[in-house]
């Protein structure tokens, strides 16, 4: 039971240790090291500045040049979409 608790608290830890975004997703939320929660913030922080949210469907996120690099070329991609693809540019 003591180490399913432990293994739990590594969980969460994950979430909150710092990773490096690659040049792709620098050019939209800078190139600190940042936490995962952090990175999705801030992701919703530039798409609703550039208003990229489907003005029909809200779960979907309009690229605008920069997003598309993030997004594999994508113009359009669902919010669930976009923090698997995401991932792929943290180190």
């Amino acid at each position: 039971m003591a180490a399913a608790k432990k293994s739990a608290g590594k969980a969460g830890s994950a979430f909150m240790k710092p990773v490096q975004p690659d040049a792709a997703l620098a050019a939209v939320i800078g190139d600190k090291a940042v936490p995962r929660t952090e990175v999705t913030k801030k992701l919703w922080v530039y798409i609703k500045k550039n208003a990229l949210q489907d003005a029909k469907n809200k779960r979907m996120i309009n690229a605008d040049e920069k997003l598309k690099v993030v997004f594999g070329g994508k113009k359009q991609v669902s919010m669930f979409e976009m923090t698997k693809l995401v991932g792929k540019h943290m180190k």
